[in-house]
């Protein structure tokens, strides 16, 4: 297996893909735990749904770059549900379902309407369940998400005190003056961006497993928030890696390789905090 793992290694696609993948589930995995602390926990499977309702439009109209129009969309549909969804007398969680089923519909009906591609359902599963494009990364687009990377990991320690407060006194935050609105809004616009890439890594219909499975496997062995944050980007670091490369070697599909080894590695943690609490 290492003779072969060096075998794939001299291939520039393989370097590529485990690069972004490692660096989307970082990302992913920092605002994880915000999200699921805050219960927003679905709130990236919302805006994956929006994302493909974008995207499919952007296909339909030719766009040589889908990301112009389902970044913007997607921040968009990501500020309506964290602000407006309140301001309209609607519960989050229902304002995200609400979003969530109707974008995933239209899209799919956009698609099923206007596109002239021989194989709709390939494309559209592929949409869904991630497709080989990980395997086919340029270099360009491969700094294009470092970059993006580096600007939300950035972010995320720079404000992380902020981040910190709005997790779990909000109204205390709000109460002090520091703007909690502004940052909200922020923060709205960097978990939009992480679902656009994690699209492309493992599908629509699988982004909620980089934003759970890290956060609730670390909430099983640490009980600080820092710990929790910590542990869940190792965790997610490490499992989109063997992800990949397990993927690369079995020929299975990336997204769902990736998402079943997250759920092996939350069984291990879960195993090893109840061992854990039992001994203790």
């Amino acid at each position: 297996m290492i003779a072969t793992l060096q075998y794939y290694w001299t291939f520039p696609f393989v370097r590529y893909a485990l690069a972004v993948g490692v660096l989307i589930a970082l990302c992913a995995s920092l605002f994880g735990v915000t999200l699921v602390l805050k219960g927003f926990s679905y709130l990236g499977d919302g805006l994956s749904h929006v994302a493909f309702g974008a995207m499919s439009v952007a296909t339909v109209l030719r766009f040589t770059d889908s990301m112009l129009l389902v970044l913007p969309v997607t921040v968009l549909a990501a500020v309506l549900l964290l602000r407006g969804g309140r301001r309209a007398g609607i519960r989050g969680d229902a304002a995200i379902g609400m979003l969530s089923v109707g974008a995933l519909a239209l899209g799919y009906l956009v698609t099923n309407l206007f596109s002239a591609g021989p194989n709709l359902a390939g494309d559209v599963c592929s949409t869904l369940f991630g497709s080989t494009s990980i395997l086919t990364l340029t270099r360009g687009e491969v700094w294009l998400c470092a970059g993006l990377a580096a600007a939300t990991v950035g972010l995320f320690l720079l404000l992380y005190h902020k981040i910190f407060a709005l997790t779990f006194d909000e109204t205390f935050a709000r109460a002090s003056g520091m703007g909690a609105g502004r940052w909200q809004l922020l923060l709205a616009v960097l978990i939009a961006v992480i679902v656009v890439l994690a699209m492309y890594l493992v599908g629509s219909l699988l982004i909620s497993a980089l934003v759970l499975f890290p956060a609730l496997a670390a909430m099983g062995v640490c009980r600080s928030f820092l710990g929790v944050t910590v542990c869940a980007a190792v965790f997610a670091v490490v499992c989109a890696a063997g992800g990949i490369l397990l993927a690369v070697l079995a020929g299975t599909p990336v997204g769902a390789t990736i998402v079943a080894v997250n759920m092996a590695g939350f069984a291990l943690f879960r195993l090893a905090g109840a061992v854990r609490g039992g001994v203790l």
